[in-house]
C-alpha cells in the first residue's frame, strides 16, 4: 500500500523517542513493510546519533544538525525521495527540536504525513520522572509505538496507556514485538491524529474582558455597545510556552541522566 500523494510530494515521518528503544528495528519494519517497491524512501539522522549496522537496512541514510536553534539539512540530503524519516536526536529534549523542525518543514513544501513516538517500556518503567519526557512526546504524536516490553509488568503497561486514553488522546498506540509492527501501512497512513495544533494553521486567541463580543457590537443581554480594544495574538502549544527569562513552563527531565548509553 503506497502512502505516497498525489501531488508526488515527499512525506514527512517524524520519529521521537529514547536513544537506545528501539527506532532503528522500528523504521526498518515500517520501510520494509510500509512502502511499496517504487517509493524512494531517506532516513535523517542527528549528526550526534552513532552509526549502527542496521543503518545499512534503512537505505538512504543522511544527517542533520541543529544551528543556533535552527534545523539544517541540505537540500540533497533528500532530494527525489518520496518518504522522509526524521529521527530526533534521542538523547536531547524533543519540545526543542520540534520547535526548530517547524519552520524548516514549512520551507521543504513537504507534507508531514505523521509524527511517532517509540516508547522504550523498559526504559520508562524503571524511571517514572521520565513520564513527562514522554507525555511531551506523545502531545506531538498521531501514533505511539511500544517497544522493550520484555519483563515489564502488565499492570505497568495497562496504566501508561491508560494515562493517555483517560485524556481521550486521539493517537494510535500498538505494541512492537522483535522490532516488527503489526500493521505498518496503518502506522504510516497520513492521517493526523495528535492533539497538538503545533503543526497545523496558526490558532488566534483573543484576549480581553469581552472576549465573546465583536468590536462595535450590541450586547444583546443589556444594550450597552462595547468598542473595546482587543488583542488577537498567537495560541502556544502548553509544552512550547515559555516564561519570563526564556524557560518553558513545562520543563523536562534530563534524559541522559537515565540512559545507559545505547543509541
Amino acid at each position: 500500500m503506497s502512502t505516497q500523494p498525489e501531488s508526488n510530494s515527499a512525506l514527512l515521518y517524524l520519529i521521537l523517542g529514547a536513544a537506545g528503544s528501539g527506532r532503528r528495528e522500528v523504521l526498518a519494519d515500517l520501510i520494509g513493510e510500509g512502502l511499496d517497491q517504487e517509493d524512494v524512501p531517506v532516513v535523517l539522522f542527528a549528526e550526534s546519533e552513532v552509526e549502527t549496522p542496521l543503518d545499512q537496512k534503512l537505505g538512504r541514510v543522511q544527517r542533520w544538525r541543529l544551528s543556533d536553534g535552527f534545523l539544517e539539512v541540505p537540500a540533497e540530503h533528500w532530494q527525489g525521495a518520496t518518504h522522509v524519516f526524521l529521527v530526533l536526536d534521542g538523547a536531547k529534549d524533543p519540545v526543542d527540536q520540534i520547535e526548530a523542525i517547524k519552520p524548516w518543514w514549512q520551507a521543504t513544501g513537504m507534507e508531514l504525513a505523521r509524527v511517532i513516538t517509540v516508547v522504550d517500556c523498559t526504559l520508562a518503567s524503571k524511571h517514572p520522572p521520565l513520564l513527562t519526557w514522554f507525555d511531551a512526546c506523545i502531545h506531538f504524536s498521531d501514533a505511539v509505538l511500544l517497544t522493550r516490553r520484555e519483563g515489564v509488568p502488565n499492570k505497568w503497561l495497562s496504566d501508561f496507556q491508560s494515562r493517555y486514553k483517560d485524556q481521550f488522546l486521539p493517537c494510535l498506540f500498538e505494541f512492537v514485538k522483535g522490532g516488527r509492527v503489526k500493521n505498518p501501512p496503518l502506522i504510516l497512513e497520513p492521517e493526523a491524529r495528535r492533539v497538538s495544533h503545533f503543526f497545523d494553521e496558526t490558532d488566534w486567541v483573543v484576549a480581553g474582558e469581552d472576549e465573546d463580543l465583536e468590536i462595535g457590537s450590541e450586547d444583546e443581554d443589556d444594550g450597552r455597545e462595547t468598542n473595546e480594544e482587543v488583542e488577537v495574538t498567537e495560541a502556544v502549544d502548553p509544552f512550547l510556552e515559555r516564561r519570563i527569562g526564556g524557560r518553558r513552563v513545562k520543563e523536562l527531565p534530563d534524559i541522559r541522566r537515565y540512559l545507559t548509553g545505547n543509541s
